[in-house]
């Protein structure tokens, strides 16, 4: 057959000059979202953006047989499409035609940012703007560093190691918290300004090793993790791992990619306490003290840290925050569930209805204990403010400034964090009634 010349199916002329659609630059196949916690199991698109488009299995067979004939370019072009749409054909079962496959591009994969459009233009970019997902990321290392470093640590995940690693862990927590003077080495480090940067400087490095952990998991798993950087999570600098192939595993491999960050803070927390054993240095308990509220901030579900992921892989639904809308919706104002509620099976509708209804409290109560704790702030940065232009005056040593206007630092992020958080929470309401109004739409599904 020639260059698909006769109307399309929804009764609009061809373009003129046909190419052979191709799947976007740097878009990648994922395939089947396994274990998922939709009624029909999912078909995973990569997009160039690091997102993922959850396409229906028809059009996933259309762009994979688009890329698998991706040879065929420079050829006839309507030859081209003809083994495309018998190629889907076969695969999906139902017969369809070039005219169809053009169709299906031009008005499904394209506008979603999968595909080129058939007159060989490229898609749109789509923008990506998770609610409470980190911003301004940075790529620090390539793909090539991280899998390195992955292939370095990723024994650790050997069960024998792994259990021995938890043990150790359990033993080095109970010793250091209940055996040995906290309160000591809490007064100790706060009297000396070099101590708490050794503290911050190995807090930081805890960051870091947790990041190491997810890109281990995944290598461990048997795909290839990303770019490791650093970007803005509300107003905190944060480290991040690019883990989005983990899709591609299993439920188990998926969390235990998400559970390694953690899994490799305890870790550091046995290598702290051999060397204060070694060493008996108090600064080092409350570095322990400081990974430990890291682990903790970690393991919460309130906002996007590993607690967040790990709800969201148990139970296959990769973005829970889209659903908060429809589920208040449904819950508080009895509205009908509208589609994106009923393309989930029962228990994970169950589940992230507890989810929403926990987290928007649990989430309300911490910006209103942030909130009510305001005023204190604003007082105890003022004067700390104050005593740094006076210990300036008074000619300070730069260490002891250094210090003091970290902490100042420290104070003020809570208070530019909640004023982030509630305009964040103010705009994504006024999304969601622009939504109600004119009605849902399709749109990617976003992983950070």
């Amino acid at each position: 057959m020639g260059t698909p010349a006769t109307p399309s199916v929804d009764g609009t002329e061809p373009p003129a000059a046909l190419v052979l659609p191709a799947l976007a630059e740097g878009a990648e196949l994922v395939g089947e979202f396994k274990n998922s916690g939709y009624r029909e199991p999912p078909q995973l698109v990569l997009l160039p953006n690091r997102q993922l488009a959850r396409l229906p299995p028809l059009l996933f067979i259309v762009a994979k047989a688009l890329h698998d004939h991706r040879h065929l370019a420079g050829e006839d072009v309507g030859r081209a499409l003809d083994q495309v749409a018998e190629a889907v054909s076969e695969e999906a079962g139902a017969r369809l035609t070039a005219e169809q496959i053009v169709y299906l591009v031009d008005r499904k994969l394209a506008p979603l940012g999968v595909t080129t459009y058939s007159d060989g233009s490229p898609p749109p970019v789509v923008k990506a703007d998770p609610f409470l997902a980190l911003k301004f990321k940075v790529a620090v290392f390539p793909e090539s560093f991280t899998w390195f470093i992955a292939g370095l640590f990723s024994w650790l995940f050997r069960p024998a190691v792994l259990a021995l690693a938890l043990v150790a862990f359990l033993v080095s927590e109970s010793w250091l918290l209940f055996s040995q003077s906290m309160v000591g080495a809490l007064s100790f480090t706060i009297l000396n300004p070099v101590t708490i940067l050794l503290v911050l400087g190995l807090g930081i490095a805890s960051c870091a090793f947790h990041e190491v952990g997810h890109a281990a998991a995944c290598r461990y798993g048997g795909v290839r993790p990303g770019v490791m950087g650093c970007g803005i999570y509300l107003v905190w600098p944060a480290f991040y791992t690019d883990i989005t192939e983990s899709y591609r595993l299993g439920r188990g491999g998926r969390l235990r990619a998400d559970l390694a960050g953690v899994y490799f803070n305890a870790i550091f927390v046995v290598g702290l306490a051999l060397l204060y054993l070694q060493t008996g240095y108090a600064p080092l308990l409350v570095t322990v003290l400081y990974v430990n509220l890291q682990m903790i901030q970690q393991l919460l579900p309130t906002l996007r840290f590993d607690g967040y992921y790990i709800m969201s892989d148990l139970i296959g639904i990769p973005d829970l925050f889209k659903y908060i809308g429809p589920i208040l919706r449904r819950t508080l104002l009895r509205r009908p569930a509208d589609a994106r509620l009923r393309d989930l099976k029962r228990w994970p509708q169950i589940f992230v209805t507890v989810w929403v209804l926990t987290v928007i409290p649990a989430l309300a109560f911490q910006i209103g204990l942030i909130i009510s704790q305001v005023p204190a702030l604003i007082a105890k940065d003022w004067a700390m403010i104050r005593q740094l232009a006076h210990d300036a005056a008074n000619g300070a040593g730069a260490l002891q400034l250094l210090t003091s206007g970290l902490q100042i630092i420290l104070l003020i992020l809570p208070l530019a964090g909640v004023a982030l958080i509630l305009y964040s929470l103010g705009r994504q309401l006024v999304r969601w009634a622009v939504r109600y109004v004119n009605g849902p739409s399709p749109d990617p599904m976003p992983h950070s």
